[in-house]
C-alpha cells in the first residue's frame, strides 16, 4: 500500500503549490514595496512642484499660503529659521492649517534640513500616528516653505492592493492545488495502468496489449512495455516449444531403447536377431548422445557461456579432415564424397567449432539425400562449402532448416533438428555467417568467416 504522503498525486500537487506560492511570494516582495515607494515619490514630486511655484511667486501672506495649500492638497507652513549657538530653530510665520498648532511642525526634520542646507529637501514623517510626505524649500530671503501632504489615501491604496493580492494568491494557490491534484491523478492513473500491465507480464500473461494514448514519456514507456511484452511472448513461446520438442526428442529414443531391451530379455532370440537389435539400440544411444550434446551446446549459446578459441585455421586442411571422418559413412550410404580445394586460405575461428559446423553440413548432405548422390566439400579461400546433387530444398522452406527442432518432410528420424540451427549460431558467434543456396538438383551450404590476420586472436566468450 502506497503511503498517501508519498504518492505521485501528493508530490506533484505539493510541488505545484510550492511553485505557485513561491511565485506569489516573489510578486508580493517585488510589487507591494515598489508600488508604495513610487506612490510616495509621486506625492513628493507633486509637492516639490507646488513648493517651487509658491517660492517663485514672491508674495507671501496668509492668502497665498492658503491658496497654495488648497492647490497642492497639503498643509503649507512658512518658517523663519533662526540660528543661534549652532542650533537652528524654526518659527512659523504663516500656517495654512490655521486651526492647528504650529508648534507641532516647528521641529519638522525636513524643514530643519532645508533651513540648514538652503536646498530643497524631501522625506516622509509621522505625526500623531499618521504619515506625511513632505517637501521643504528655502526662498531668496532664507525663509523655508514646508509642504506636508497626508499619505493616508496613498497608504490605503497600497493596503487595498496588498489585501487583494493576498486573496488572489490564496485563490490561485487553491486552484493550483486542485489542478495539480487533477493532473497528478490522471498521470497516476496512467502509471497505475502500466503497473498493472507489468504485473500481468510478470505473471506470464502476454495476451493483453500495453497501450497509453499519450505522446509524452509515459506513452513512450508504454510502447517500450508493449515491445517487451511481445518479445517475452515470443521467448515464452520458444521456451515452451523447446521444452515440448526436447521432451519428445528424448522420449522417442528412450522408449525405443526400452522396447529393444525388453525384447533382448527373451532367450529364444537367435544370435542374428540379437545382433540386429543391439545395433539398433546402439543407434538410439548414439542419437541420445548427440541430442544431449546439441542441447548442451544450445544452453551454452543461449547463456553466452560458450568459450571460443579463435585462431587461424586452414580451410583446405579442415575440408580434408571432414572427408576422412565421413568416408566410412559415405561408403555405407553409397554417397560419392569429394574434396575440392579451389583456393586454400585461413579463417579466424575456433577449430573445433568449425569442425562441428562442417560435420553438421556434411552429415545433413549424406543423411538426407538419396543413395548415389554426390557430396562435395569445397575450400574456397575465404569460405567452406558443402554441396550435394540432391533434390534441393524448396525456397519457402530454406529458412526453416535453420530453426531449432525443425525437420522437413521426408527427413530421417535419426536427426535432432538442431544441427543446422547450432551451426548458424556458431558461425555468427565467430563473426561469420552460414548461407544456403538451393535449386532442384543442387544444394550448397557455405560457411564464411573473417580472414585470419597475421597474429592469433585472443580467446573470447560466445
Amino acid at each position: 500500500m502506497v503511503n498517501p504522503l508519498h504518492s505521485v498525486v501528493a508530490r506533484l500537487s505539493l510541488a505545484l503549490a510550492v511553485v505557485v506560492a513561491g511565485a506569489l511570494g516573489v510578486v508580493w516582495v517585488a510589487l507591494v514595496p515598489t508600488l508604495q515607494r513610487r506612490l510616495v515619490s509621486g506625492n513628493e514630486t507633486q509637492l516639490a512642484a507646488a513648493a517651487r511655484a509658491f517660492v517663485g511667486d514672491g508674495s507671501v501672506n496668509q492668502e497665498t499660503v492658503d491658496e497654495a495649500g488648497r492647490e497642492a492638497l497639503a498643509r503649507v507652513v512658512y518658517f523663519h529659521p533662526n540660528t543661534a549657538g549652532g542650533t537652528t530653530a524654526l518659527f512659523a510665520l504663516i500656517d495654512s492649517g490655521a486651526l492647528r498648532s504650529s508648534s507641532e511642525v516647528e521641529a519638522d526634520p525636513v524643514a530643519l534640513r532645508a533651513a540648514e542646507s538652503q536646498t530643497l529637501q524631501r522625506g516622509v514623517v509621522t505625526r500623531d500616528g499618521e504619515s506625511y510626505a513632505e517637501v521643504a524649500l528655502p526662498d531668496a530671503s532664507g525663509n523655508v516653505a514646508l509642504f506636508s501632504g497626508s499619505l493616508k489615501n496613498t497608504l490605503q491604496t497600497v493596503e487595498l492592493v496588498r489585501t487583494r493580492l493576498l486573496w488572489a494568491g490564496i485563490i490561485a494557490l487553491g486552484l493550483a492545488v486542485l489542478v495539480g491534484i487533477g493532473a497528478a491523478s490522471a498521470f497516476a492513473r496512467r502509471i497505475r495502468r502500466l503497473e498493472r500491465a507489468a504485473d500481468r507480464i510478470a505473471s506470464g500473461d502476454f495476451g493483453e496489449p500495453v497501450f497509453d494514448p499519450g505522446a509524452d514519456e509515459v506513452g513512450q514507456l508504454a510502447g517500450a512495455f508493449d515491445r517487451m511484452r511481445l518479445q517475452l511472448a515470443r521467448l515464452d513461446g520458444a521456451r515452451r516449444a523447446f521444452i515440448a520438442n526436447a521432451s519428445h526428442e528424448l522420449r522417442t529414443p528412450i522408449f525405443s531403447l526400452a522396447g529393444f531391451l525388453e525384447l533382448l530379455r527373451d532367450e529364444d532370440l537367435d544370435p542374428e536377431t540379437q545382433t540386429e537389435f543391439l545395433a539398433t539400440a546402439a543407434e538410439q544411444v548414439e542419437r541420445l548422445s548427440k541430442l544431449a550434446t546439441d542441447l548442451l551446446d544450445l544452453s551454452r549459446l543461449d547463456a553466452g557461456g560458450m568459450r571460443l578459441e579463435l585462431e587461424p585455421v586452414s580451410w583446405g586442411e579442415l575440408a580434408r579432415e571432414l572427408a576422412n571422418e565421413f568416408a566410412a559413412l559415405a561408403v555405407r550410404d553409397e554417397h560419392p564424397l569429394e574434396v575440392v580445394v579451389e583456393q586454400d586460405g585461413f579463417a579466424l575461428g575456433d577449430r573445433q567449432r568449425m569442425l562441428q559446423i562442417g560435420r553438421a553440413l556434411v552429415d545433413n548432405a549424406v543423411r538426407h539425400t538419396p543413395p548415389g548422390t554426390r557430396v562435395r566439400i569445397v575450400a574456397r579461400g575465404a569460405a567452406l562449402a558443402v554441396a550435394d546433387d540432391g533434390e534441393g530444398i524448396p525456397a519457402e522452406h530454406q529458412e526453416q532448416v535453420f530453426t531449432r527442432f525443425t525437420r522437413l518432410e521426408g527427413s530421417r528420424a535419426s536427426g535432432t533438428g538442431l544441427g543446422l540451427a547450432i551451426a548458424r549460431e556458431l558461425g555468427e558467434r565467430m563473426g561469420g555467417e552460414l548461407r544456403l543456396e538451393s535449386t532442384p538438383g543442387r544444394t550448397v551450404f557455405t560457411l564464411v568467416l573473417p580472414v585470419a590476420a597475421a597474429q592469433e586472436a585472443e580467446p573470447v566468450l560466445a
